[in-house]
C-alpha cells in the first residue's frame, strides 16, 4: 500500500492528530503513516510560512524527499491541509493515488461567508495577532473545532505545544493569507477523491464540502453531529470511512 501522508491545518501540527494515527493504523494495518508539519508550525515552527498554497505543498514534497520516501503516495488532509493536498494533487498528478478531504473549503467554488464562519472572524484575527493569553486562545480553537472533548481533556496538553513549538504572529497571518489566495481549478485532480465532513462543524460551512464533491463528481460522507476537526472528534468514523472508501 502506498504511504498515507496526513496533512494538518492551520496553525495546528503533528500532535494535534491525537489518538488519529494508531487508529488509522489499525483500519489500515499495511499501510505506512507519515505525519508532515507545515512550515511555521510544530518542528518547523521557526522556519517561514509560505503566504501561497503552492510553495507549501512543494515543502511537503522536500520533505519526503529529505526522509527518502517516494511517490506515489496516499494523502489524508484535514482543512487547510486539505487545500495544499488539493494543490499537490493537482500540479502533480503521477505523486498522488489516492487523496481524503476533509473539512476543507476552496475557491472558488463556495463564496467567503461560507469558507468560514463571519462570526469566527473577530476570534481568529486575535489568534493571528497573537493573543497574549495563550489558555483562552487554545479554548477558543477547541470550542470552534470540537463538538466532543471539553477544554480540561486536551488543554493542558495543547498548551504544552504551544509553549514547545510557538506559532509566530507572522507565520499565522501568512497561512491565512495562503487559504485566503488558493484557488483550486476547476477539474478535480486525477487522484482518486473522498471528500468527508462534519455536519456540527462551526467553523467552516458544511456546504464547502457538498460544492466540491458535486464539482469534483467525488463521494461525499458526512458525520451528523462532528465538528470542524474530524479526526479528532471521530477518529474511529474517519478510518472506517477511509478503509471502507479502499474496499469498494
Amino acid at each position: 500500500m502506498r504511504p498515507w501522508i496526513l496533512l494538518r491545518g492551520l496553525m495546528r501540527e503533528t500532535r494535534h492528530w491525537g489518538e488519529f494515527p494508531q487508529v488509522l493504523s489499525a483500519y489500515l494495518p499495511a499501510a505506512e503513516i507519515v505525519m508532515l508539519d507545515l512550515p511555521g508550525n510544530g518542528s518547523l515552527h521557526l522556519q517561514r510560512s509560505p503566504s501561497h498554497m503552492q510553495e507549501m505543498s512543494e515543502a511537503c514534497r522536500r520533505q519526503l524527499q529529505q526522509r527518502g520516501i517516494a511517490p506515489p503516495y496516499n494523502l489524508l488532509a484535514l482543512s487547510l491541509g486539505a487545500m495544499a493536498a488539493s494543490d499537490w494533487a493537482a500540479r502533480h498528478p503521477q505523486e498522488i493515488e489516492k487523496a481524503v478531504l476533509i473539512n476543507t473549503s476552496l475557491r472558488p467554488f463556495n463564496p467567503f461567508y461560507q469558507r468560514l464562519r463571519p462570526r469566527n472572524y473577530p476570534t481568529l484575527l486575535r489568534f493571528a495577532l497573537g493573543n497574549p493569553d495563550a489558555a483562552a486562545s487554545e479554548r477558543a480553537i477547541l470550542r470552534l473545532t470540537s463538538n466532543r472533548h471539553p477544554p480540561a481533556r486536551l488543554l493542558s496538553e495543547w498548551m504544552r505545544y504551544a509553549r514547545e513549538y510557538p506559532v509566530a504572529r507572522a507565520n499565522a497571518l501568512r497561512q491565512l493569507l495562503a487559504a485566503m489566495r488558493y484557488e483550486a481549478p476547476q477539474k478535480a485532480p486525477a487522484a482518486s477523491l473522498l471528500i468527508l465532513s462534519g455536519k456540527g462543524d462551526r467553523l467552516v460551512n458544511p456546504r464547502c464540502s457538498a460544492t466540491l464533491a458535486r464539482q469534483w463528481q467525488a463521494p461525499l460522507r458526512s458525520h451528523d453531529t462532528a465538528g470542524h476537526d474530524l479526526t479528532l472528534d471521530e477518529p474511529e468514523w474517519v478510518a472506517r470511512q477511509v478503509r471502507d472508501w479502499l474496499e469498494e
